[in-house]
């Protein structure tokens, strides 16, 4: 029988092995990712180093994906140059990646029709909400880029606050 401090030490050993567990941020050691391309009709999405393709992934898009998004909430991913400004964590949808919309052009477009541009556009996973939309459906999201929670990981490591993002329609 296991006594009490027995039970504390198989308990604290047991905690330790799971602390050791996968963790969803990845080291990356390979060439530098210089640009993200999005082609929006293709679905796809690639890093770059110079012209070199590191990885290229199938992405979801906005619930709306014709189009460059005009104002929030009409469902559209933006097209253009934009920058990666932010990392969140703690993400809903695992990790995402911050993208620089709305630029100075998306914010006077959107205040002509006199609508906010919005914000909080973002390459993220898809989370527990993302799993199940996007079984429905390839586009899915309020106008951010999906990928599968393994491959954001991989984002999330391989590419720098500062990166450009060029989408195309």
């Amino acid at each position: 029988m296991m006594g009490w401090l027995g039970r504390i030490v198989a308990l604290a050993v047991l905690l330790g092995l799971a602390a050791c567990g996968p963790s969803k941020f990845k080291t990356y050691s390979g060439p530098p990712v210089t640009q993200v391309v999005v082609n929006k009709g293709a679905r796809q999405m690639l890093l770059l180093n110079g012209n070199t393709v590191l990885k290229a992934y199938r992405i979801g898009l906005g619930n709306e994906p014709l189009g460059h998004k005009q104002f929030e909430g009409d469902g559209k991913t933006p097209e253009g140059l934009y920058y990666i400004d932010r990392r969140n964590p703690d993400s809903r949808y695992h990790l995402s990646i911050g993208i620089s919309y709305p630029n100075p052009h998306d914010a006077v477009l959107a205040s002509e029709l006199g609508r906010s541009a919005g914000s909080d556009i973002f390459i993220h996973g898809q989370g527990p909400e993302g799993r199940a939309l996007s079984r429905l459906r390839q586009d899915w999201t309020a106008g951010c880029i999906a990928v599968t929670d393994a491959e954001v990981e991989d984002i999330y490591a391989m590419v720098r606050d500062g990166t450009p993002i060029m989408i195309t329609p």
